[in-house]
């Protein structure tokens, strides 16, 4: 995370100012030094009301005329420029200040993605370097106008959540480019799916290193981004060129949740094209709901298959030994069979909930 400090620049004056003083001292006129310069009167007039730029070849002439090196002239107009952009810059710092109030900082602060501070011109600056844009009007256009909408077929627009959600699959990218895999091939996805099943099924303690190495060795990215408050997202599928990333939350920290998610955008990856993005806990309608349907298929064949699910279903009387029984012969978790049973509302909420294990990202 690059650090950016806010830079107040000190008054600096038109060049024009200068040899306004310098004319003055030597007693020459506007249209005395045009004359001797050889430059139109309205020229050397403009430069002396601030209105025109010193150029490198008026600067060797004044050095002609006045024996004050050209670079001190070129030197002085660079200065001035440079303090005139930062003061039309700092109009582009006052008008973030109202857009930066839509996003959690503090809470991005203390998960490292932004530097601390209570500044709201900081602040500004500083969420302006994580989206990498220079102004509000490049944040509007690039992540809602352009590349959500135009290459993702979803927009963010109109969502009250929207700079949070932003921040968060913005901080999946700033992840994925830590992160160094081939290129990427469906074919040896598919061939891997077995072997994350199993993961899914025994839940080692380092559950997120295997599959992310295993992801990483078919050319997927895999990482996980907590939670921001008003982004309650589970997960989140996109390509960044030709590399597709998923970005998971572990939100609920429920393994069969997260289990679901997790194959859900790898579904995405092997069913839809490049060109959709998929943000879990958002609305969608149209062809959107229809991706998300086939994506939740996928999953749900992958974790217990409508077989085995029903095989399941006709046992009456369902005890939670049983349901452990049923996990070690379908080669899944006990806590997906609780967790489907719940979601068919066949069995109470509460009931195996202790199979159900926590979602612990932080063993290295």
């Amino acid at each position: 995370m690059a650090t950016i400090n806010q830079y107040y620049p000190q008054s600096v004056s038109h060049p024009g100012t200068t040899l306004s003083e310098i004319l003055s001292e030597k007693e020459m006129g506007a249209k005395e030094f045009a004359v001797r310069t050889g430059k139109p009167e309205k020229t050397i007039s403009d430069v002396l009301n601030g209105k025109s730029s010193i150029t490198p070849e008026m600067a060797i002439l004044f050095e002609q005329v006045l024996k004050i090196p050209a670079h001190f002239w070129i030197n002085r107009q660079k200065n001035y420029d440079e303090y005139s952009a930062r003061i039309e810059y700092q109009k582009t710092i006052d008008e973030g200040i109202e857009w930066s109030k839509q996003f959690p900082y503090a809470k991005m602060a203390s998960l490292g993605w932004v530097e601390p501070t209570l500044k709201k011109e900081v602040k500004v600056i500083n969420l302006y370097d994580y989206f990498e844009v220079s102004n509000t009007k490049g944040y509007h256009d690039f992540y809602f106008n352009q590349k959500l909408l135009v290459n993702f077929r979803i927009s963010l627009r109109n969502n009250e959540n929207a700079g949070a959600i932003a921040a968060w699959l913005r901080q999946g990218e700033i992840q994925a480019k830590e992160l160094v895999v081939p290129e990427f091939n469906k074919n040896s996805l598919n061939k891997i799916l077995p072997e994350l099943k199993k993961i899914m099924a025994i839940q080692p303690l380092d559950f997120f290193i295997q599959i992310k190495k295993l992801c990483k060795g078919v050319g997927l990215k895999v990482v996980h981004t907590p939670c921001l408050p008003k982004a309650p997202i589970h997960g989140s599928t996109r390509w960044l060129g030709d590399t597709p990333l998923v970005q998971l939350s572990g939100r609920y920290r429920r393994n069969d949740i997260f289990w679901f998610t997790f194959f859900h955008e790898i579904g995405h990856i092997l069913l839809h094209g490049k060109k959709y993005i998929s943000i879990e806990n958002i609305e969608y309608d149209g062809e959107n709901q229809v991706y998300e349907n086939e994506a939740n298929e996928f999953s749900a064949n992958i974790l217990l298959t409508k077989a085995e699910e029903q095989e399941i279903i006709n046992n009456q009387k369902l005890t939670v030994s049983d349901v452990i029984t049923y996990a070690n012969k379908f080669k899944t978790h006990p806590a997906v069979i609780i967790g489907r049973l719940q979601h068919l509302k066949l069995v109470p909420f509460g009931l195996g909930n202790h199979l159900c294990k926590p979602i612990d990202f932080t063993v290295k």
